[in-house]
């Protein structure tokens, strides 16, 4: 798959390149924490800015802190409420904040633009969010075309009723398109807890599907794109890499 080409190819970099790919600042920058010391490699006795190494599988330390190199970023993090997802958030702290600087810093075509949100949760809305520097990714997710399924949790203000859960199965309408919008699958997993999968995305798409059935959304958590499911084990506000078979899973 080509969004997972970095897992496949291997190829020499100078190091003072790889860490400029990698988001540790300008050439000079990473040129002048090489010959400072500060960047290490396992196996590796002695480095130089000039010091060509192969990317393939290679772990490097830069001031203490392992890194992996990666020609594309994908990640995934537990988003916590009262964050925004944006660069320059209105008013709650960015998600972007809760990752480390060289992810922010990635370059791209020359440009400083790290990695994106693919898509966006709203301020209240925890779970699972991607990341990614790659551009024909995050187009090919966000297509109409590309359905992929995701799961969100919804804790309701009423009780649920049997007929509000076949009303979104069978499609409501919203006030800004006249084509019915369904759900690929609904479950009430208690009175007050609906399992809400959907293949499109709307603005504020979940809440106003409630609201059309005679319900309120309370609280909002996405579990899970595709076969790729959030676990307990990333704990709000963390995030973790995404290899080739996390990618797969999303793809599948």
């Amino acid at each position: 798959m080509a969004c997972g080409a970095n897992f496949l190819f291997a190829f020499a970099m100078r190091l003072d390149d790889i860490l400029y790919s990698q988001g540790f600042g300008t050439r000079r920058v990473c040129a002048g924490l090489i010959q400072q010391g500060l960047v290490s490699v396992p196996g590796v006795d002695e480095v130089e800015p000039g010091t060509d190494l192969a990317t393939d599988g290679l772990m490097f330390t830069v001031q203490g802190k392992s890194w992996p190199y990666q020609e594309k970023a994908y990640l995934m993090l537990h988003k916590p409420a009262g964050t925004e997802c944006s660069q320059k958030p209105s008013t709650y702290p960015s998600i972007y904040t809760l990752l480390p600087s060289p992810l922010r810093l990635r370059p791209q075509k020359g440009a400083v633009q790290g990695v994106q949100a693919v898509g966006r949760l709203d301020q209240d809305t925890t779970g699972l969010l991607l990341l990614t520097d790659d551009g024909k990714f995050i187009h090919r997710m966000s297509s109409p075309r590309h359905h992929v399924p995701k799961v969100y949790e919804v804790t309701t203000k009423h009780p649920l009723e049997a007929a509000q859960v076949q009303k979104l199965l069978a499609g409501v309408v919203l006030d800004d398109d006249p084509k019915p919008v369904k759900a690929a699958a609904c479950e009430a997993v208690d009175p007050h807890h609906l399992r809400l999968t959907l293949t499109e995305g709307k603005y504020h798409q979940v809440k106003r599907m409630l609201a059309a059935v005679g319900n309120r959304v309370e609280a909002l958590h996405r579990s899970r794109i595709g076969g790729l499911q959030l676990t307990d084990e990333l704990a709000p506000g963390q995030w973790r890499w995404l290899g080739a078979d996390d990618l797969a899973l999303i793809s599948a």
